[in-house]
């Protein structure tokens, strides 16, 4: 039935290829991917599956579900389509979706004779307003046995761990003056912003290695002759584990409030994206796309340990399922994601052959899940195990 799966993506192949090549022409920003939504809608409906538009009334958002008359497993596979802001599709999220888009072709051509139940879920906005943390806090990933998904990239790396993230900003209120005439009449907002970098820098050198803090001032006043009556900043707290971050998150709150205090300004703490957690790969299921990886061709020696320096919210599913998130070579050259140059060759036909490559691997890794009963019990074994300790 292997044989019959990649047969299935080999004959939807130039279908895959313009549904890529579309949504990686028609960049959109997340939350506003109406055409990539309405495009992937389209194809998944005329592959016969059963497509929910727009679930928790996320209007770019939707499930096709494929059904087979036999219980078994539950598969998700995940589709991104979100572009970045100006570079476009730099990150390959129009070849994620054809991945998941291929996979599942491959694995309905089979789900009558293996019993269980696919689904696929289109998951918004990952780079910033991520789909998949609401989807997650609403349960809808609770009686899925394996999620799945791979992104592009210049080699093969095994699933690995991200890390969590909450996204701060910090409001300072002053009071404006002529910074000439009368700057005592003035409470400078932008001071305390100057004074909260300061304390993070100091904070730095107490943190673990594994912490990252970024932030920018994104309001440093109008005027170099006017005191700024109102400052702000914006911050990326990361670290592998989502207790650390909530440490590092007190204690940045801490240095906020500190110069809010020192300068005699009022502060407004908020988030302006969502918070995701770790990703928790489970090494088991990622072991098992590992060996199709290799079944179809790729040496071993190419495909690199896994770990993710950056942030998914993924990470957010893997607390309901067991999940992973593997990388597939796409390019020759060592291009980086969120480049231009990446965006480029993620366009080129070399690409679109990892593409293929990926949703082979997804879906003949999602055929074990559904046919090895020893297999899913480990799987499952694992992720009970990791949850547990979380």
């Amino acid at each position: 039935m292997k044989t019959t799966i990649c047969r299935a993506i080999d004959d939807c192949f130039d279908s895959l290829t313009d549904t890529a090549l579309y949504i990686g022409r028609h960049p959109e920003l997340g939350h506003e991917e109406v055409l990539a939504s309405a495009r992937l809608m389209e194809e998944f409906g005329k592959a016969g599956f059963q497509v929910e538009p727009a679930p928790l009334a996320i209007s770019t958002a939707f499930i096709a579900s494929y059904s087979s008359k036999k219980p078994g497993p539950v598969i998700a596979l995940l589709c991104e389509y979100d572009a970045l802001p100006e570079l476009g599709h730099a990150c390959g999220h129009h070849l994620i979706s054809g991945m998941s888009l291929g996979a599942a072709i491959g694995l309905a051509a089979v789900l009558e004779e293996t019993g269980g139940t696919l689904r696929v879920y289109g998951t918004p906005a990952e780079e910033t307003m991520g789909a998949k943390v609401d989807m997650a806090a609403a349960g809808l990933f609770r009686d899925v046995d394996a999620a799945l998904m791979a992104h592009p990239y210049h080699s093969h790396v095994k699933s690995g761990h991200s890390l969590a993230m909450d996204a701060l900003q910090f409001t300072y209120h002053g009071k404006a003056a002529h910074a000439a005439a009368s700057p005592h009449e003035g409470v400078n907002a932008l001071d305390a912003v100057l004074l909260l970098f300061n304390s993070i820098s100091m904070l730095r050198q107490q943190l673990p290695d594994h912490v990252r803090i970024h932030g920018i001032i994104s309001d440093g006043g109008k005027a170099p002759n006017i005191i700024p009556e109102r400052a702000e900043a914006r911050f990326y707290l990361r670290s592998a584990h989502r207790p650390v971050t909530d440490e590092v998150v007190e204690k940045v709150r801490c240095c906020a409030e500190g110069a809010a205090m020192q300068t005699g300004c009022t502060l407004d703490i908020s988030n302006y994206e969502y918070s995701y957690d770790e990703l928790i790969t489970n090494q088991t299921l990622s072991a098992s796309f590992t060996a199709n990886l290799l079944a179809l061709g790729i040496e071993e020696k190419e495909v690199q340990d896994g770990k993710d320096t950056g942030s998914l919210d993924l990470g957010n599913v893997s607390r309901q399922c067991p999940t992973i998130h593997p990388y597939v070579k796409v390019t020759e050259e060592p291009y980086l994601l969120h480049t231009a140059e990446f965006r480029d060759a993620a366009m080129l036909p070399r690409a679109l052959e990892g593409m293929r490559q990926g949703a082979k691997a997804l879906a003949l890794t999602a055929y074990d899940v559904l046919t090895q009963p020893e297999l899913l019990a480990r799987v499952k074994a694992e992720y009970l195990t990791a949850v547990s300790g979380q």
